[in-house]
């Protein structure tokens, strides 16, 4: 069973069994694109916390980055050395968090490969050359493979140095016994042309050496049919007995030239292809009109991951990605038949990952994987919110249907937006959701929740709330005017609890053409001269939507009370 965790990967790796996967592919976040004051500075006189969000590609020194590099000094020599000699350069400053927090997870991460796995640490060269430290620590300088070069853009104007166009990939093995399978790409026309020049029977072929560089002293020495390679200081690429075979099946071709050398056969039809080097310049990156592209900020070419996926590993084999993001990695797995591993401590990123794979694989993947780390009750709600507020938002407003605002940091009252449509009206509707926590919550949170509302043009408000709502609250909000058609009114302003995100339908709407279904955004593309709300996440995968949906059928035209909307638990099961 393939596995989708919602967390810090440090605490899921943690709990994962050594040597429990086969291939690690890795892109932690980065952003070679910040200034460098950010990254090298210390946090006097730095950027602010609130600078940092979900999809910021940064890292702050603190107490974590602090207990991370005490906990390398503890566990691993070799890395706690290398780290204290990088607190001489970077001591304080967000690169020292990086690597800090890096190198712990990098332990983690050696421990749970297989003998026979290799790791794909994906970076820039902001960080490349330290990251290759801290791998060659951990695993080894002798483990190192390859630094693969992937050219992701045809051209950058940096104006004052020369353009920046590729990312770095270290590949590592934890072991020298790895599995390992060729790849190839096709030929081009070209390249066929000019090398594929000689022809035989119908058949286009190309000459090559059939020695290599070196004296060897077995058989490969050896002469052969009067020809002695030692005295040029090479060496027979295959034992002369293998010759012997090669040139009755009309391999190998011979000069006319008396004491030429002979050159091996290599037949067009026969060739797989051009074998894989360090340098990619074949993969292009995701363009902007690309199918596959999410709109996620680092998003790599599904394509380089099959290449990778498909280099170290073999069908059924465990593929982890840490770092997962949108899910690259992870469908490029389960398209090759590989078992897979996803972790990302953001829900949005959870979330793009299940949309991405049902619209790839259909509604029924979701039999093939397991999620963990969704709040599946109250209880884990609160959880999640006492560690992780701003995930806790999030969370709360894709459940509700809806998609949260991109960062934190002043939102207007906005934490995030649902988008419905009402009968006979093409433009779609919205509903503004405010997302409040803690014990001081009260009916000052209504009246500013309804002034969003108006100010927004938006027909519904929705207050999400930790716990239940005051009697002035309930008050306040039903104060607000109905809405809706004359046969299914609404209050304009309904409050839900953490008990109330649970149930079937926790927002009452109006009459509907498309009702959000609970826990899955509702993407509209917007039509041109739309204003778009600001704060508004972008999705740039398409929603498939459902056929229209019949309006629920209510006792008259009551309007549902906001402390009315929660529903049992056996009622959800029902829903379902």
């Amino acid at each position: 069973m393939n596995e989708l965790h919602f967390g810090d990967n440090l605490d899921v790796l943690r709990a994962m069994p050594p040597e429990s996967v086969d291939l690690i592919y890795l892109d932690p976040p980065f952003n070679s694109n910040a200034d460098y004051n950010l990254l090298y500075g210390t946090q006097r006189g730095g950027p602010s916390q609130a600078q940092s969000h979900a999809f910021e590609d940064t890292w702050k020194w603190g107490k974590d980055a602090k207990r991370a590099l005490d906990e390398t000094a503890e566990r691993h020599m070799e890395a706690g050395a290398l780290l204290d000699a990088f607190q001489k350069l970077f001591e304080g400053s967000n690169m020292m968090a990086y690597l800090a927090m890096m190198s712990v997870r990098l332990i983690e991460l050696h421990r749970v490969l297989k003998p026979a796995g290799a790791i794909y640490l994906h970076c820039d060269p902001t960080a490349s050359h330290y990251l290759k430290m801290l791998l060659d620590s951990i695993f080894g300088p002798t483990k190192f493979r390859n630094e693969i070069i992937w050219k992701r853009s045809h051209s950058h104007n940096s104006g004052v140095k020369f353009g920046p166009i590729h990312d770095t990939i270290l590949f590592y093995t934890k072991s020298d016994t790895y599995t390992w399978n060729r790849v190839f790409i096709p030929l081009s026309d070209s390249y066929m042309l000019s090398h594929y020049k000689y022809e035989e029977g119908g058949r286009r072929y190309k000459r090559q050496d059939l020695t290599g560089a070196g004296v060897r002293n077995g058989e490969t020495g050896k002469p052969w049919r009067g020809i002695d390679p030692s005295p040029k200081r090479r060496h027979w690429m295959r034992p002369p007995a293998d010759l012997e075979k090669m040139d009755a099946a009309g391999l190998i071709y011979w000069p006319p030239k008396e004491g030429a050398w002979p050159y091996l056969k290599l037949f067009l039809d026969q060739t797989k292809g051009q074998p894989i080097q360090d340098i990619w310049s074949d993969i292009n990156p995701i363009n902007p009109v690309a199918q596959e592209r999410l709109g996620y900020p680092t998003q790599k070419p599904l394509a380089l991951l099959e290449r990778v996926i498909a280099a170290s590993s073999l069908p059924g084999n465990v593929v982890l990605d840490p770092f997962c993001g949108c899910g690259t990695a992870v469908e490029a797995a389960e398209r090759l038949g590989r078992n897979w591993i996803g972790i990302d401590v953001t829900y949005l990123a959870i979330h793009v990952i299940e949309t991405r794979l049902q619209k790839s694989f259909g509604p029924n993947i979701k039999d093939k994987y397991q999620l963990f780390g969704r709040p599946k009750d109250a209880n884990d709600a609160r959880a999640l919110a006492a560690r992780d507020w701003l995930e806790f938002q999030k969370w709360a407003v894709m459940t509700l249907g809806g998609l949260p605002k991109d960062k934190p940091g002043a939102d207007g009252g906005i934490d995030g937006v649902i988008r419905y449509h009402r009968i006979g009206i093409e433009q779609p509707n919205r509903a503004i959701v405010s997302v409040k926590g803690g014990v001081h919550v009260g009916v000052d949170a209504v009246h500013k929740l309804k002034s969003v509302v108006d100010r927004e043009k938006a027909e519904l408000g929705v207050l999400v709330c930790l716990d239940p709502p005051t009697a002035a609250m309930v008050r306040e909000a039903l104060s607000a005017n109905l809405v809706g058609p004359a046969s299914r009114r609404v209050a304009k302003i309904q409050i839900v609890t953490v008990d109330g995100l649970f149930a079937a339908h926790p927002v009452d709407f109006p009459g509907m053409i498309d009702l959000p279904e609970v826990g899955r955004p509702v993407a509209i593309p917007p039509k041109k001269g739309r204003k778009r709300v600001e704060a508004q996440t972008e999705m740039l995968f398409p929603i498939e939507g459902s056929q229209p949906a019949a309006p629920e059928k209510r006792k008259g035209n009551r309007s549902i009370r906001p402390v009315d909307i929660e529903v049992t638990r056996s009622d959800r099961r029902k829903a379902k």
